[in-house]
């Protein structure tokens, strides 16, 4: 028997359409495993990119564009440092999702 949380979704009003696009264009984000790694480093610490690219063994052009994608879906966002770039979480809300995701999987694998 599958256990669904009581909560109220907001949709399909009609209202609410405008947000169905956005929240699809976060999960397609979120479905690559290098962007879910650079969001698990920004969970801990904020980042520039060549840290991220040490971290993660991949070039920091890589890197960069992976955090376009996160920044235009409002995953990541970034300050300046003279001329380093350093990146964090958006806000609370993306750990949060990060976090239910995880959780989620992890419920999953115990039950195998």
């Amino acid at each position: 028997m599958t256990h669904i949380h009581n909560h109220a979704l907001p949709f399909p009003g009609k209202d609410d359409e405008k947000y169905i696009q956005p929240m699809a264009d976060i999960f397609k984000v979120l479905s690559d495993p290098t962007r879910i790694r650079i969001l698990s480093l920004l969970a801990h610490e904020e980042m520039c990119v060549t840290c991220i690219a040490d971290s993660l063994g991949m070039t920091h052009s890589a890197i960069s564009h992976q955090l376009r994608l996160l920044r235009a879906t409002n995953l990541v966002k970034f300050t300046k440092d003279g001329k380093e770039v350093i990146y964090s979480l958006d806000d609370s809300h993306v750990l949060s999702l990060f976090d239910q995701a995880l959780d989620h999987v992890k419920h999953k694998v115990l039950q195998c």
